[in-house]
């Protein structure tokens, strides 16, 4: 039995009722919410977190970003192809409702068209993902186009981006009006070049409520407006497990506190030799 098959059924077990009337979101289900109820996108890494967000969300997005939340880097730019291929894995086999995204990593796209669907098909050949996720706006709607026409569904990513840190001397919001229609050309390449949404980061609400109503295809907002058609965040800011909280996350949890008060309560057991109590040990027979 495949790891996926166990945790489908231990899911249903868990929770008979959870997620029954829902079937897997596609990337035309997905488009065509475009205007309707916003949908709700959050990052993934593990099969594990996949599971309990796939109960609820729209898509689950793979996101680069698992190299500064999961592997201590201090930015995206040194996750690999194999780092996004191996989480992909773990995110598809936890979900079975969502629509699952892979990002594609920095150096793994923009070389040319051919060298980024070579990397992309095979992010969806190993992974099992439904589309994968590009940052860049006019001077990827080639590769965008390139892509989409050989049957790759493509994500695209405007507004802040985190791969370009190095040019845009680091994480900056776009909030000059000046800057506003570079971004609002950027939206509209990226949809005419066949991408199925867009990812709008770190912008002015002026600025995203513009291109959502400016484009045909979804946009999702992270650090934009609550009038984009869907939102996303990373999972694991949004539950408190992050020291440092972004100006635009709201924290619906307090995981750190909680796992730090677990791990002190264990230790204080272990060194007063209260753990493990004989219920917690095998008796002989």
């Amino acid at each position: 039995m495949s790891t996926q098959s166990t945790i489908s059924k231990k899911a249903a077990i868990a929770d008979p009722d959870s997620g029954a009337k829902r079937k897997r979101m596609t990337v035309p289900d997905f488009m065509a919410r475009k205007g309707g109820e916003p949908m709700v996108c959050l990052t993934s890494y593990t099969a594990h977190v996949a599971h309990i967000c796939d109960q609820v969300c729209d898509l689950l997005l793979v996101g680069d970003s698992l190299g500064m939340v999961i592997h201590g880097m201090p930015n995206t730019l040194g996750v690999t192809l194999e780092h996004m291929i191996m989480h992909g894995q773990a995110v598809v086999r936890g979900a079975d409702k969502a629509l699952v995204v892979v990002d594609m990593p920095f150096g793994s796209f923009e070389e040319s068209p051919e060298v980024a669907f070579r990397n992309a098909s095979r992010v969806v050949k190993e992974t099992g993902c439904h589309a994968v996720k590009l940052e860049g706006g006019t001077e990827m709607a080639p590769t965008i186009q390139y892509l989409s026409r050989r049957g790759i569904p493509v994500m695209a990513h405007i507004g802040l981006m985190p791969q370009s840190m190095n040019t845009a001397g680091g994480f900056k919001a776009v909030r000059d009006e000046a800057h506003y229609d570079a971004v609002v050309a950027d939206a509209r390449a990226v949809e005419q070049a066949g991408a199925f949404s867009v990812v709008v980061e770190g912008v002015a609400a002026p600025l995203a409520d513009r291109i959502t109503q400016s484009i045909s295809i979804p946009t999702i907002g992270i650090g934009a407006s609550a009038q984009c058609d869907g939102q996303i965040l990373v999972f694991e800011d949004m539950v408190g497990l992050m020291p440092r909280v972004p100006t635009f996350v709201k924290r619906y949890g307090t995981m750190e506190e909680m796992m730090k008060d677990s791990v002190a309560r264990y230790a204080d057991e272990v060194r007063a030799r209260n753990f493990p109590a004989s219920e917690h040990t095998y008796k002989p027979k």
